[in-house]
């Protein structure tokens, strides 16, 4: 269906797709000759149409306000931005949208982050102070990540206690770690300075680093939630490793050196690290059949229970 979709964007005679990564969505690396980019196939049921162009509407504000570097969407050859792909087993059609290629690496998580999260906490403000002042689209159809998202009956990506690997004494001490979770952020609150239109996935496979520059990719989560859930998605799957306080020092500081972020606020960065945690775990057991979550998920849910006894500890 991929290469098969080709003809709807200007794209070269002869460019094919290669799969490249299956996560949320699936993206494939086009190719021809000289000619290069990004292929997103949208996982069903997930964004509607409109929310799709939601999306794109915000990440081309935030690139022509030269707030971030991001790459642009391709128009088809009908001038829409979403294309629909079919296939004869499929029982939907797909979304899709193309990007154009850009330059950089995927940093890794073992090397030195904090030049990288200190630009990465500049880039945040920035579009947290953006999204303050956007006029949003009405009615503004894409996802919440709030308490209710990551724990409701409807949530985003599921039930945590679904996940593999939840055994009851697990189970026992995430319960715990969701109450605390909750009561913390109900006392926090949503105020217009605190939560609104965020990123929501700021994770390393995001983000595109050249030298000294930083390009942010993939709004396909963006939606309203928390300004801190932003640090918290920017070290998804890390929230253990050794390096998370510099980086965090580190993002605060640039934060810090675009728009105000209180003491108070900053306190309550370890409540959002762990609603992301919680919520990565929901996501690994409704996302099984990709291989990241399949690779993860022997260990993340004893990994979680850990930081949930940590935080508990610090809190209650």
């Amino acid at each position: 269906m991929a290469n098969a979709s080709l003809p709807l964007w200007p794209v070269p005679e002869g460019a094919k797709a290669r799969l490249i990564n299956v996560s949320e969505n699936a993206t494939y690396l086009v190719e021809a000759g000289e000619f290069r980019s990004i292929l997103r196939i949208h996982r069903p049921a997930y964004h509607s149409r409109r929310g799709i162009q939601q999306e794109l509407a915000w990440s081309q504000a935030l690139a022509t306000d030269n707030m971030v570097l991001t790459p642009p969407p391709i128009a088809g050859r009908n001038g829409a931005l979403v294309q629909e792909g079919h296939h004869p087993a499929l029982s939907a059609p797909r979304f899709m949208v193309m990007f154009a290629f850009a330059p950089g690496r995927q940093p890794d998580e073992n090397e030195d982050l904090a030049g990288p999260f200190e630009r990465l906490g500049a880039i945040a403000a920035r579009t947290h102070m953006h999204s303050q002042g956007w006029q949003k689209p009405a009615p503004l159809e894409r996802l919440h990540w709030d308490a209710d998202a990551v724990f409701g009956p409807q949530a985003n990506w599921g039930d945590w206690r679904d996940a593999p690997n939840v055994t009851p004494e697990i189970r026992a001490v995430l319960e715990d770690a969701q109450a605390l979770i909750c009561d913390r952020l109900a006392a926090f609150g949503k105020g217009p300075e605190r939560f609104g239109l965020i990123h929501a996935d700021m994770r390393l496979a995001n983000l595109l680093i050249e030298g000294e520059t930083t390009r942010l990719i993939d709004f396909d989560d963006c939606g309203l939630g928390w300004f801190l859930y932003d640090f918290a998605t920017g070290i998804s799957f890390m929230e253990d490793h050794p390096q998370v306080p510099a980086l965090r020092h580190a993002w605060v500081q640039g934060y810090r050196s675009v728009r105000p972020l209180s003491d108070e606020e900053e306190a309550e960065i370890d409540t959002f690290i762990m609603l992301r945690r919680m919520a990565l775990l929901a996501w690994i057991g409704s996302h099984i059949e990709a291989p990241e979550p399949q690779a993860m998920a022997p260990h993340f849910a004893s990994g979680t229970a850990k930081l949930a006894r940590e935080y508990i500890a610090r809190f209650s």
